[in-house]
């Protein structure tokens, strides 16, 4: 009987109890390199760019969260991504949602395309894909829910797509997690993830993931992270280890505060608009129904104005103006000016990311606090 995702988030399956002294914190092997027991022979690891007995450990525990059959850790999310990108060979064609967090859009059009490869951008939520690929496309590249606006792609309905056409389905699910969704099971072939963000949790390391259940995909993926060298180092995968083990009452418990937060943001008089996926008028409440057990805890809203976002962010206190997500704490943050303000203004309006969005990162404080904090803000906005 398979084991629930909570103990399966603190226990891997073949543990040996007396492994390591019985210890229950995994050890940080900080080591570079290995001594040999003799010519021809192994412990099993021999230098730490290509593994580490730390690392091994949290991408076996990623691995299983995701259903995967091997995960790589690497250095930041960013890393993960150059990392996969260098399955794909000049002339190649990406197909990607449009609506990306800022840092994979710089990344693919000042280092992708730099390396031959095209991209079309498209809302994939809304659009025909079919019509989008050519004969020399490879892959399609989603968010779901998407960075920052929240839009919602049916996964299964894309690897259908995918498989038809013979290209590779890439999800970047960090805003979910493996707690509320496996993209593997729905017919994703990678699944990504800035480690840095729920999967730590804590906001105090940097890390990235792939996963894959492909046997050729692992095999040219191990190849390149050895060859590389971006993978993550010991203590900051102990660290992933650790965090990991409370992903799940996080999760819970951040998803109900968005929910109460969401449902209060859509009522305020300066509030123009509310994107989160488990309000029920959400145009992608059905699909994240279906295909996720939760909803997650970010939230982008609208104000009224540009002039009310930036005293937003002047005057929380207890809500951290700060650019990153799924920690504890609860962070706000501007698109504009922070995660997409590398993304030209044109494609930014496009995308629906105006000077009034912000987005927030639901923590796990009390929400009685957190209410009560906007409330006080929001009072003192014309004063």
């Amino acid at each position: 009987m398979e084991r629930g995702i909570n103990t399966r988030c603190l226990h891997l399956l073949d543990e040996e109890r007396t492994e390591h002294f019985g210890s229950l914190s995994y050890p940080i092997y900080q080591t570079a390199t290995y001594a040999h027991p003799g010519v021809g022979k192994s412990t099993g690891y021999d230098y730490s760019r290509l593994q580490n007995p730390t690392r091994e450990h949290l991408e076996r525990i990623v691995a299983g969260l995701e259903y995967g059959t091997e995960a790589f850790a690497l250095s930041t999310g960013m890393a993960a991504i150059t990392l996969l990108f260098e399955l794909f060979k000049p002339g190649d064609h990406i197909i990607s949602e449009a609506d990306l967090y800022g840092g994979s859009i710089r990344l693919f059009d000042n280092i992708s395309k730099k390396n031959g490869y095209s991209f079309t951008y498209v809302d994939c939520a809304r659009t025909d894909l079919e019509k989008e690929i050519r004969p020399e496309t490879k892959a399609i590249y989603i968010e779901t829910p998407t960075n920052p606006m929240m839009n919602v792609s049916d996964i299964g309905k894309i690897s259908e797509i995918c498989k038809n056409h013979g290209l590779l389905l890439i999800v970047d699910n960090t805003f979910l997690s493996p707690y509320f969704q496996n993209p593997l099971l729905l017919g994703a072939d990678v699944v990504i993830h800035s480690g840095t963000k729920f999967l730590g949790g804590h906001n105090d390391t940097l890390a990235g993931f792939i996963v894959t259940k492909d046997p050729a995909i692992s095999e040219k993926l191990r190849f390149l992270i050895k060859t590389t060298g971006a993978g993550l180092a010991p203590f900051d995968s102990w660290l992933l280890i650790r965090g990991i083990k409370t992903l799940g009452i996080r999760m819970e418990k951040a998803q109900k505060n968005a929910l109460l937060l969401a449902d209060w943001l859509k009522k305020e008089k300066i509030v123009k608009k509310v994107y989160y996926p488990g309000l029920p008028e959400h145009p992608g409440y059905g699909i994240m129904k279906k295909q996720s057990r939760g909803f997650g805890s970010m939230i982008t809203f609208d104000v009224d104005t540009k002039e009310h976002a930036l005293k937003i962010l002047e005057d929380v206190r207890i809500i951290k103006y700060a650019e990153s997500l799924g920690g504890t704490e609860t962070l706000i943050t501007y698109p504009t000016t922070q995660t997409h303000a590398d993304v030209p203004e044109e494609v930014r309006l496009k995308n629906g990311i105006t000077p009034c969005t912000l987005r927030l990162s639901t923590g796990i404080e009390d929400i009685e606090d957190l209410i009560g904090e906007l409330e006080k803000v929001f009072a003192g906005l014309d004063e």
